[in-house]
């Protein structure tokens, strides 16, 4: 979608204080260059307002986070320190930005309803077009390529920069500028089968579709999760509650980027009986999180996952595969398991810095590593096979 994706509301950062987890969707290395080997396409990161140049010295972060609780950066001072820290998942925000991040955890967003990638050679593709969005009326197309916004040309840029301009977020803007407003008209440049075109699309508020349902085989039901937004763990248990998923339920986390990781947890609660699903640390201090209730443990369950498949839904993932719940499919993960803490300044605006890790219920690391599925298969197609056969061999529930 042409705009970033979830996580939590901000907190001032004290020492003490209780933590609000940010496993945030950011895609900063692998979408934005194109680097996922696996097929299909990928969810549109977070706009970084700063990041990390390639800098000889690095700052620590908890020494940002107390300075800035300490009042002695202001804005700009704190996104340069963000900028130094060479933390890659650290990042900077205006309070016009943050503003429709936090409208994304409600799932809506003020964009027209595109996904993009990069490829290689850096042109920017459409990879992905929302239903009933300005740009699928538009007549946009997966695989058009998206030359120039607003003029600007955006071959070879960063993806979260193309996603901030087609959200009417200018990068290198005033951080007083006006916020993007539904009916504001975006000029785009396009080309397809070697013909260039140019057409004048305007923004809507979309809502997003985080959660979405079918019955792919008989008595087997799909979940598929975008992102973890509020309310996606209700649609799963109400998906739950009136599949008819005798033989199985899959849950499809390809291309999850991420997002609340209460909503990852309470996923989680709805597979388990209780019981550890992560540990975390702040800081070198140890955290546990926990599953809640009583879930279903019964019913045959397999999990696809793929490159795009990263922080929050590597941590659920993590979490059904170490209790012995779930069968994994597909490939291994992103590998995004660092924790980040929100910290907002008198502006508004808001620095994100990382403070820990989280581990899988074993021990496992996932930074830098992923979660290796227990069959390993290629392409979609293929992973949805083998999930079947994987079901198959696990037979009836009784």
């Amino acid at each position: 979608m042409s705009g970033p994706t979830m996580f939590v509301r901000p907190q001032r950062i004290r020492r003490g204080a209780t933590l609000t987890l940010v496993f945030g969707a950011v895609l900063a290395t692998g979408a934005a260059t194109g680097a996922f080997s696996q097929p299909g396409p990928h969810p549109i990161p977070r706009h970084h307002r700063a990041q990390a140049p390639a800098a000889a010295s690095h700052l620590d972060t908890s020494e940002i986070a107390q300075a800035i609780d300490d009042g002695k950066v202001g804005p700009q001072g704190a996104a340069q320190l963000v900028s130094r820290s060479g933390d890659r998942w650290s990042s900077f925000f205006t309070a016009q930005e943050y503003e429709g991040f936090r409208q994304e955890l409600d799932g809506r967003y003020v964009g027209v309803g595109l996904w993009v990638r990069r490829d290689p050679d850096g042109r920017i593709a459409v990879s992905r077009v929302q239903s009933a969005s300005p740009a699928e009326r538009a007549g946009l197309r997966v695989g058009d390529w998206l030359r120039a916004v607003d003029g600007r040309d955006v071959t070879g840029r960063p993806v979260t920069e193309v996603v901030a301009r087609l959200r009417g977020v200018d990068p290198g803007g005033p951080d007083d500028a006006p916020a993007p407003r539904p009916g504001s008209a975006v000029r785009l440049a396009l080309q397809r089968d070697g013909h260039d075109w140019a057409i004048t699309v305007r923004r809507a508020m979309l809502t997003t579709e985080p959660v979405t349902v079918t019955q792919p085989w008989p008595e087997v039901t799909e979940i598929g999760v975008d992102s973890f937004v509020h309310g996606v763990a209700d649609q799963v248990r109400t998906a739950l509650a009136h599949g008819d998923h005798r033989q199985g339920v899959l849950l499809d986390l390809r291309g999850n980027s991420g997002g609340l990781v209460t909503e990852a947890v309470d996923v989680a609660s709805a597979f388990l009986d209780g019981g550890l699903v992560a540990t975390y640390d702040v800081h070198g201090a140890q955290r546990s999180l926990y599953a809640r209730g009583t879930g279903d443990t019964r019913t045959p369950l397999v999990v696809l996952v793929d490159g795009g498949t990263m922080s929050a839904a590597e941590l659920l993932t993590g979490a059904l595969q170490d209790r012995g719940r779930a069968v994994v499919v597909g490939w291994r993960t992103f590998g995004k398991g660092s924790v980040q803490m929100p910290s907002t300044l008198p502006d508004g605006s808001v620095a994100e810095l990382t403070v820990g890790h989280y581990r899988t219920p074993t021990g496992r690391e996932v930074d830098g590593q992923g979660i290796a599925p227990d069959l390993t298969v290629r392409g979609r197609q293929s992973a949805e096979a083998e999930a079947r056969k994987v079901f198959s061999g696990l037979g009836t529930r009784s």
